[in-house]
């Protein structure tokens, strides 16, 4: 029984710690509708667009996995935030490369539904996220 409540004693830190990574993952899905011209969550919604599907939940699972990083290297809740910005910059970033590096017509090929778009820009994303987060391993 002690075990249990030992283990248990956790729990607090764990619920402060997921509700701001929920918060964090809304305030990036809606920075990072902001930052790209299109709307992805709208072409995902309303016009059932795979291709801003794979776009945006690349992107999304990306700044997950920084997310994840920073939450088990932080030191504090407020370490654990700054991070999660740091997150969110790199992954604009990411967009960015893809959008005037890459592949220039990447908004209207994502717009058109064109899948392959989406999949250069969702694992461009992916890569983002994986690299940001070994790279808070400090």
């Amino acid at each position: 029984m002690e075990a249990i409540q030992v283990s248990l004693l956790g729990l607090i830190d764990f619920a402060i710690y997921f509700g701001v990574s929920i918060a964090l993952l809304l305030v990036f899905k809606f920075v990072y509708t902001l930052v790209t011209p299109q709307d992805e969550w709208k072409l995902v919604k309303e016009e059932q667009n795979t291709a801003a599907a794979i776009g945006f939940m690349g992107a999304v699972i990306g700044f997950a996995l920084a997310l994840a990083s920073a939450a088990s290297n932080s030191e504090s809740l407020a370490d654990y935030v700054i991070w999660g910005v740091v997150a969110l910059v790199a992954q604009t970033i990411a967009f960015a490369m893809v959008r005037f590096v890459f592949m220039p017509k990447i908004v209207q090929r994502i717009n058109d539904n064109e899948v392959s778009a989406g999949i250069v820009l969702g694992g461009t994303s992916i890569a983002v996220g994986l690299l940001n987060a070994a790279c808070m391993t400090y």
